[in-house]
């Protein structure tokens, strides 16, 4: 009988510890934007973009694109977080603390609101996926909250400056931060 007297002892005293033990910390929740993508001038255009900081620097950039026209359509981050005018050039040339030429997104001297291009399928919807390392969601100069997500009507080219000859702006949403 004595082994289950030390048994029930063993078994009270990690029930103990368990209990009586911190907490692990929980890991900081990560930083997050969102935008609401709306038509500009005769576009039917909307979307959303998600932004969500990760390790060790960068932000993970996720957008969804409907209602648009077919084919490759470029996509940038604008220094204003205003879509009021109809033609959304309240939202301000593209982001670029750094003062870079306009570039793709895999440059690393570009604008930081360079994104590139989004494919748009038959259906009239897109989706991109990316991490980018010139960005963050916590304040600061590189921070994308209150600044603007702009589908414009073509193709970015990537290298004409100032913003690739991609066209019209027809979807715009300003960038909130997700915590309010």
């Amino acid at each position: 009988m004595e082994s289950g007297g030390a048994a029930t002892k063993i078994v009270a005293l990690i029930a103990w510890v368990l209990i009586a033990a911190p907490a692990a910390p929980t890991p900081a929740t990560a930083a997050e934007a969102k935008a609401t993508i709306q038509p500009k001038g005769e576009s039917k255009v909307t979307g959303t973009a998600a932004f969500t900081d990760v390790a060790p620097r960068g932000v993970k950039v996720v957008v969804d694109i409907a209602d648009a026209p077919p084919g490759t359509h470029g996509l940038h981050i604008h220094e204003k977080g205003d879509c009021s005018a109809p033609d959304a050039s309240s939202a301000g040339a593209h982001f670029n603390p750094a003062g870079n030429p306009h570039a793709g997104p895999k440059e690393k001297a570009r604008h930081n609101g360079d994104l590139g291009n989004i494919e748009i399928g038959q259906n009239g919807k897109g989706h991109l996926e990316v991490v980018d390392d010139l960005l963050t969601v916590k304040p600061g100069a590189e921070s994308v909250v209150g600044k603007s997500v702009v589908f414009h009507a073509k193709t970015d080219d990537l290298k004409t400056q100032p913003a690739g000859d991609s066209g019209a702006r027809v979807g715009c949403g300003t960038i909130e931060s997700a915590r309010k």
